[in-house]
This record gives C-alpha cells, sequence and structure tokens, in this order.
C-alpha cells in the first residue's frame, strides 16, 4: 500500500537531467521519467493526471496541498491517469483519506512529497522545461544512476504522442439534443468534458483516430469538424497534420489546443516551444469573437508563431500574461482554434461560449 511505513519513511529523489536534483519523501509508486513541467491550479489534480496531454510528463504542483477532497471519477478526463510523475508538497495520506494517494500508486505513478516545490518551479521557469525522473534512492549518487537509465529508455518512442493516447477505432457518441448537428472529432488526445460540451449540443458524433484519413472524415458528413487537445510536439503530428490541410474549406473546423497548433501549421503558419509553457486554471485571455476578456484553464507546451500567420489568418485571442498568440480565425477556409480549454475542467468555465459559437457556424 502507498502509505505503509516504509513507503513514508523513504527516500525519493527528482532528478533533472544536466540539473540539480531535489529530496523528498518517497510516498510509492514506480520509478518513471518524463517531462518535467509545473501547473498552478489550486484543484484539479484528477482532471490533470487523467488529461492525455500530460502523456509522457511529470507534473509538479503549485498548489502545496493535493489529495484533500478525495477522489470522484466522474471528474476524470479519461479512463486512465497518464502522467509519469506527481510532485507535491504535501499529499492527503491520514486514516481517513488516502484515496488519491492509493490511485496514483496503483497506476504505478511515483510520487514525491516534502520538497521545496517554490525553489524547484523558480528553476523551470529560468531554465525551461526539462526531462527528469522520479526514483526511490538512499543517495543522490544511486539515483542519478537510476534517472539516467530510466530516461534514456522514456525518450525511445513514437514522436507522434498524440498516436500513444487516442482511440484505435472510430466510435460513435449519441448527443442530447435531436436537432443538433453531426460532428466529427479528431482525437488527438481528447478530453472528456470536450465530448461532454458536445454532447449537450449535437445530434451525434463521431471520434476517430488521429491518423484517420481525411476520406474516413469526410464519408461520415458532418456538419463540423473539431480538432482536440493533445500532448507532444505538434510538428511530429503528420498523418493528422496532413489530414487538416485536406479538409480545410470542406466543413468549419474548431480547433482546441494542440488543435489549434495542426490547424496553424495546416494554414501554413509555424510553432515553437515555449520556455516553461502555460499550465494552470489562471490564464488571461481577450477574446474578440466574443468580445470579453476571462480566465482560462491552459496546458500546452508549444504556442503558434504570430510572425508565421499568413494572409487571411486573424488572430482573435490574446493570451494577456505574456502577448502570445491563443486562438486564429480564417473566413474564407472556414476554421478557427484556441490555445486554451473552453471545456475547463479544472478551471474556470468563463469561456464555455465558444462550444456555442462553433455550434452557430454549422448550423
Amino acid at each position: 500500500m502507498a502509505n505503509t511505513a516504509s513507503a513514508l519513511s523513504a527516500k525519493g529523489f527528482l532528478i533533472i537531467e544536466d540539473g540539480p536534483s531535489f529530496e523528498g519523501v518517497w510516498r510509492g509508486g514506480t520509478p518513471q521519467a518524463g517531462e518535467v513541467v509545473f501547473n498552478t491550479s489550486h484543484s484539479g489534480y484528477e482532471e490533470m493526471a487523467t488529461d492525455p496531454s500530460y502523456f509522457s510528463q511529470i507534473i509538479v504542483n503549485t498548489a502545496p496541498q493535493q489529495g484533500n477532497y478525495s477522489v470522484d471519477r466522474n471528474f476524470w478526463e479519461s479512463e486512465r491517469i497518464w502522467i509519469r510523475g506527481f510532485v507535491c508538497l504535501e499529499i492527503q495520506n491520514s486514516a481517513r483519506d488516502s484515496h488519491w494517494l492509493s490511485r496514483l500508486s496503483e497506476a504505478h505513478v511515483p510520487v514525491l512529497t516534502d520538497i521545496d516545490t517554490r525553489t524547484l518551479v523558480l528553476y523551470l521557469r529560468s531554465q525551461g522545461t526539462k526531462w527528469g525522473a522520479v526514483v526511490r534512492a538512499e543517495s543522490e549518487p544511486e539515483a542519478r544512476l537510476q534517472a539516467g537509465e530510466l530516461m534514456a529508455k522514456a525518450k525511445v518512442m513514437a514522436p507522434d504522442w498524440t498516436l500513444h493516447v487516442c482511440r484505435r477505432f472510430a466510435e460513435d457518441i449519441v448527443g442530447q439534443n435531436p436537432r443538433g448537428p453531426r460532428v466529427a472529432v479528431l482525437d488527438f488526445g481528447v478530453k472528456e468534458n470536450i465530448l461532454r460540451e458536445l454532447k449537450l449540443r449535437v445530434r451525434e458524433l463521431r471520434v476517430f483516430p488521429s491518423n484517420a484519413s481525411a476520406n474516413d472524415i469526410k464519408a461520415y458528413k458532418p456538419d463540423g469538424i473539431l480538432l482536440s487537445n493533445g500532448p507532444g510536439d505538434p510538428v511530429e503530428v503528420k498523418d493528422g497534420l496532413r489530414t487538416v490541410k485536406e479538409l480545410l474549406g470542406f466543413r468549419y473546423i474548431f480547433g482546441i489546443c494542440m488543435g489549434h497548433q495542426i490547424l496553424s501549421l495546416a494554414l501554413g503558419a509555424r510553432t515553437y516551444k515555449l520556455k516553461f509553457g502555460h499550465r494552470g486554471s489562471n490564464h488571461p485571455i481577450r477574446d474578440e469573437l466574443l468580445k470579453k476578456v476571462y480566465v482560462t484553464s491552459q496546458n500546452h507546451g508549444y504556442n503558434v508563431d504570430q510572425q508565421s500567420l499568413p494572409p487571411g489568418v486573424e488572430v482573435t485571442h490574446i493570451n494577456l500574461n505574456d502577448k502570445t498568440v491563443a486562438g486564429i480565425a480564417h473566413a474564407d477556409l472556414k476554421c478557427m482554434s484556441v490555445q486554451f480549454h473552453p471545456e475547463s475542467h479544472p478551471g474556470p468555465h468563463d469561456s464555455v461560449g465558444l462550444f456555442d459559437y462553433f455550434i452557430k457556424q454549422i448550423t
């Protein structure tokens, strides 16, 4: 069990590749390696851990207390936990409740607590996203040896991370609005709440794997197309990019997060890796479509280069923290996209109206 005396007293380390080590208390799981990222949300540990966009990542929580409101599978964003490490100051582990810690251990996710998360986050902010590993060891040299082997193995995988998390076959879902449109979803790692928001507004959905062809989607005869969120570098999503290029102008397209990046690439723009990414539920956005300023939930490590946007592409959303592109639209090619999560979970619901905006474009 995750809360045995041996687990509680064991040493654990987060080892940063070509960087420092952080010693803490090992709380269970299996040693793993991944990209080390931080999230500034004050709640939502279940939603974050089950979001496929966190595939191959070790999440560092800036909020000090985790697991303190227990577990509810109704809030999970997929059927499983995707993260490769969970790092925080404290995690609920008492006679009353240790459910979240148990879920992580059952999923073999290594859990490390009692570390200086402030110093760690400041390091990631200054040095950028790094590979690392969470291991159980008695000394730093032992931890570094384990970590090096784990990182070498973790990096040997298909570069298109969406193929690791998407559906293998198309799936049909019945909507709750009999008079609503029919929507095709290209699954790059879609969150369940995106599908829930669509279900409220459509009569039916078909969710396609990320390597589905344009002909597969056209044969479904959708009224509109949604490109979902997902993990990794958008440039490596070769099949998805080719499909979206062939779909431009066919039906109205709405892209979210990875979908925004893929749509931008299909239009001829470039993407780049952010120094430390945008991850949290407190990112302010100026929205020129809905004529509002609101706070959003975000989880991405790449962004669209505004200088590379071709003629005809309008910047519709701006991240007010760093003035990066947070949304685009192209009137002639009938498409739009946003670099945040209007479906929230976790986070504010201020931007959920973008789903209504999308439905209006296709009905």
